[in-house]
């Protein structure tokens, strides 16, 4: 497709001249898919199975039964065949949020305690009181020397009192607990009550029996997960062993496990949600942060408080908008606000600067997330029904269009290849959002997109129909489905070819290079396939591959192959192969970052001269490599001529033999009669 020159940067431009009618770049591969868990539409760089695992999840329950995503799948495939880096878009149907933990500090307020009896009596006071049951405590503020509260009662006489106030409590703001005592005034409980007299306090000691509650808090800071949807929320009843009601693998807690107010730190656990307070499964510790912004243990600085949404411009154009001002580090949680931050902690005398400084401080406890919404849509249960037709493991196909679109920007980006397990070209519904991946990643112009033609049980003439309705070097097919041993449950299911590929793609990187075939038995071998759907005949293979489709075949003694290397361009020329299209994306990855830092630099011999002495030894070492037979590099006066400079362009030229595959190998045996001659 060609591109305009408008805005200042680097254009590689392709001249396909072969028809027959006459340091790469490291991108790793790119997936698009639903997930477990873990961020929506926010493209995820993961770099081994078990990071996928942990941030996009392996398995879920749906009618009693246990499942996981194509996704895991392809995931899996990937890194068992030496794949480094992995670009993850996770993709849903309906809105998905981060769920939220708001951790509380030394300052009291709300309710602090309901049904402590009263266990002394009142003197001077009537003796309806003398009965009363205290039912609720609610604490405004702390001072130096206790809590200013309201108590409100219940006495057996039938009167009510509210409203009584200045209770001093002897254990200050640190809460209530067995043999505190609480004072009042009996004047102010006259006043609120309206009855009696005499003089005297009313003084209540609360007992073992009493129920004594810690006092809740104002919040000191919140924290939200990255992942996403229902499945994070872990709030739910507190068990005898600390367990959470709706703790799981999946979904995490938090603690404060330590927390001093002389020098304003504390520590903060991660804690997976399904642990125990005698078996704690610590995921992340950040000790000794602090609410303080202009220390470099503020907490938003050690863990992060960067959150991004994908926003739609008044053009239609789709984009993350970023808020925060420091990177995550986390791999769970972000800081999403810091309510009571203690900026300059220290005085010049090296005390904390306010009391309030002080109760700012997260107090020793442990909480849980909660307020996720978006949930699992429940027709996941046809996943792996082994005929996988108009269901897209509970999605919509419209619900990819948002990850194709953001995942067009190359210069944030980089893949190599991309995939799309679960969308069937074949199904009419899914039609539409395949050709935009397709549209877009020839636009990109540095990947190939392998897709999945048909669905489970199709036929031949069906699969090669779907092929003849694409047209693009940027795409290959293969086919048929095979069946695997799934990573997460370990159950037996059919899978689409496209599952498979990229880790075919990234085991012939890795044993050879990207302009070598990802075919064959030396480079093509599925080994964590059982056996594909079907056992293709040779004749079968070859109307397959007229048509484009590379085949998946079955050898004994040597097992499920990959026997084809064609992409899906209809012309015959170099790039109707995948070694040849790889092989430009090679290229055109390196040689491009070359000239990107010339963008900008004085259009001179010397600048072009400083071109040539970067590409020619670079592509020296692919044709010693096997990536091409001949080339040859012109930047000089011939194609920058005065015209082409007063433009502010500067024009390179680069022409290239690509290597071709043995493909077809002709082995003639000649039968010669006894005493004959062997040919020189």
């Amino acid at each position: 497709m060609a591109e305009q020159i408008v805005s200042p940067g680097v254009f590689t431009r392709e001249n396909d001249q072969s028809f027959i009618t006459q340091q790469p770049v490291e991108a790793g591969a790119a997936i698009v898919g639903p997930a477990v868990k873990g961020p929506v539409e926010i493209p995820t760089l993961v770099t081994s199975y078990s990071e996928y695992v942990n941030k996009f999840g392996s398995t879920f329950v749906s009618g009693g039964q246990v499942y996981s995503y194509l996704t895991n799948n392809s995931a899996y495939n990937y890194f068992q065949n030496g794949g480094n880096t992995l670009l993850v878009t996770r993709v849903t149907t309906g809105s998905f949020t981060s769920a939220t933990a708001s951790i509380a500090n030394g300052t009291v307020t709300g309710d602090l305690a309901t049904g402590v009896s009263i266990s002394s009596s009142l003197s001077g006071i009537n003796d309806d009181y003398n009965a009363g049951t205290l039912t609720a405590i609610t604490a405004s503020s702390t001072n130096g020397s206790g809590v200013n509260a309201t108590f409100n009662f219940t006495f057996a006489g039938g009167a009510g009192a509210s409203g009584v106030t200045a209770a001093t409590v002897a254990t200050g703001g640190s809460g209530f607990a067995v043999g505190d005592t609480i004072t009042f005034l009996a004047a102010e409980l006259n006043d609120a009550i309206g009855s009696g007299t005499g003089t005297g306090n009313l003084v209540i000691t609360l007992a073992a029996g009493d129920v004594a509650a810690e006092p809740a808090s104002t919040q000191a800071f919140k924290l939200k997960t990255i992942s996403q949807g229902t499945i994070m929320n872990s709030n739910g009843t507190l068990g005898s062993q600390g367990q959470l009601s709706t703790g799981t693998e999946d979904n995490i807690r938090w603690e404060i496990s330590f927390a001093d107010t002389g020098s304003g730190t504390f520590n903060l656990l991660i804690r997976r949600g399904d642990d125990l307070t005698n078996d704690k499964i610590v995921l992340e510790t950040y000790a000794g942060v602090s609410l303080d912004p202009f220390q470099d243990n503020y907490i938003s600085k050690v863990i992060g408080d960067t959150n991004q949404t994908l926003v739609t411009d008044a053009d239609g154009n789709k984009y993350l908008e970023v808020t925060g001002s420091y990177a995550n580090k986390s791999n769970y949680v972000y800081v999403d606000e810091v309510l009571t931050p203690t900026p300059n902690f220290f005085n010049n005398v090296g005390t904390a600067a306010t009391d309030a400084y002080q109760e700012s401080i997260p107090v020793v406890a442990s909480g849980s997330f909660a307020g996720a919404t978006g949930a699992l849509t429940g027709s996941e249960a046809a996943l792996f029904n082994e005929k996988i037709s108009t269901n897209t493991q509970g999605l919509r196909a419209e619900d990819y269009s948002d990850a194709f679109n953001l995942l067009t920007n190359n210069d944030e980006y980089q893949y190599n290849v991309i995939t799309a397990p679960g969308l069937i070209h074949g199904v009419s519904a899914h039609t539409s959002a395949l050709n935009t991946l397709i549209t877009n990643t020839q636009n990109r112009g540095d990947a190939i997109a392998v897709i999945d033609l048909s669905a489970y049980n199709a036929t031949i003439t069906g699969t090669t129909n779907q092929a003849s309705a694409i047209n693009s070097s940027y795409a290959a097919a293969y086919w048929p489905w095979c069946q695997v041993i799934n990573p997460d449950t370990g159950k037996i299911n059919w899978v689409p070819a496209s599952t498979l590929i990229p880790g075919v793609y990234t085991f012939t990187d890795n044993a050879a290079e990207p302009w070598f075939a990802p075919a064959g038995i030396n480079r093509g071998g599925l080994d964590t396939v059982i056996r594909p759907e079907r056992k293709l005949q040779r004749s079968q293979r070859d109307t397959l591959y007229e048509s484009n489709v590379n085949p998946i075949a079955n050898f004994p003694a040597t097992g499920t192959v990959v026997f084809g290397q064609k992409t899906l361009q209809k012309k015959a020329s170099a790039l109707d192969r995948v070694n040849v299209r790889r092989l430009l994306i090679a290229l055109k990855g390196f040689i491009g970052q070359v000239a990107n830092n010339l963008v900008f630099e004085q259009n001179t011999i010397a600048t072009r001269n400083n071109f040539l002495a970067q590409v020619n030894p670079y592509l020296e070492s692919v044709q010693q490599r096997q990536g091409i037979f001949a080339f040859k590099v012109i930047m000089d006066d011939s194609n920058n001529t005065p015209d082409v400079i007063d433009r502010n362009q500067m024009v390179g030229q680069i022409f290239l033999q690509p290597t071709r595959t043995a493909e077809f190998i002709i082995l003639d045996f000649n039968v010669l009669p006894t005493g004959a001659e062997f040919p020189e």
